[in-house]
């Protein structure tokens, strides 16, 4: 995968479990060792399950509340003092469309409210207790991505990632005076 993106001197891959306090400071410092400097922070990681609170194990929500909230979290803990060290950065937190709307029974769409949430807390932190305006913070809303997330068809056409990696080079690609706080963004055909 490093290698699709230009090589050891442009990418690192490193296997991380995001909800492993352990695995992502070991990211954090591979990147530091590899790279010296962390400019942005991609926290994309997410699990899905069924809806309906009588359904699915607990373990599957124990791991889904593990990736989405912990996993985001752990990831900010990590790299928060890198780039308070640089004065400089920039956060893209991924949530949902769903972390917008309330999916009946959906447990899935509760930690992505708590993702959207992370990331204004995320930001109140930033420039309220920490008086810092250098450091940036976008939090992107997709609704339906054509990815193995979803175990059947939908029934209108998805967003494709790279219409997602657009809006988040779009976010990060803004002067440095400009913070793109949300971005949601759904196929046309999703209601």
């Amino acid at each position: 995968m490093a290698g699709d993106l230009g090589g050891a001197e442009r990418a690192l891959a490193v296997p991380c479990d995001v909800s492993e306090w352990a695995d992502v400071k070991r990211l954090v410092a591979e990147t530091l060792d590899a790279f010296g400097r962390i400019d942005a922070v991609f926290a994309n990681a997410g699990v899905g399950g069924g809806r309906g609170f009588l359904t699915g194990s607990i373990e599957e929500w124990r791991a889904m509340v593990g990736t989405n909230v912990l996993g985001l979290a752990l990831t900010v803990r990590a790299t928060l003092p890198q780039l308070l060290e640089q004065d400089a950065g920039h956060y893209v937190i991924m949530s949902s469309a769903a972390g917008r709307r309330v999916v009946p029974g959906s447990l899935y769409s509760a930690t992505k409210w708590a993702a959207s949430a992370l990331g204004e807390a995320l930001r109140g932190e930033l420039r309220d207790l920490r008086k810092n305006s250098t450091i940036r913070v976008t939090v992107v809303e997709p609704g339906a991505v054509q990815t193995p997330f979803f175990d059947r068809p939908l029934p209108w056409p998805p967003l494709e990632a790279d219409d997602i990696a657009r809006i988040v080079l779009f976010a990060l690609e803004q002067p440095p005076n400009v913070d793109v706080s949300d971005i949601l963004v759904r196929p046309t055909a999703q209601p």
